[in-house]
């Protein structure tokens, strides 16, 4: 995935399915100039990481 489409998606009304290493995660933040997202397991909202959105798998 790349920035522009994280951030689409963090701006949508809807739930986009999003997995990082095979879990499903919630993007919170997209930092386009980084090229990271902070994201949490859908699961676990306490449990916030700072990943490239390159790693970030639309489902």
């Amino acid at each position: 995935m790349d920035a522009r489409r994280a951030q689409e998606i963090t701006s949508s009304p809807e739930m986009v399915e999003v997995t990082y290493n095979g879990q499903n995660v919630y993007i919170e933040h997209v930092d386009q100039s980084n090229g990271t997202a902070t994201i949490h397991p859908l699961d676990n909202p306490n449990s916030k990481e700072s990943v490239p959105v390159d790693s970030l798998m639309e489902q």
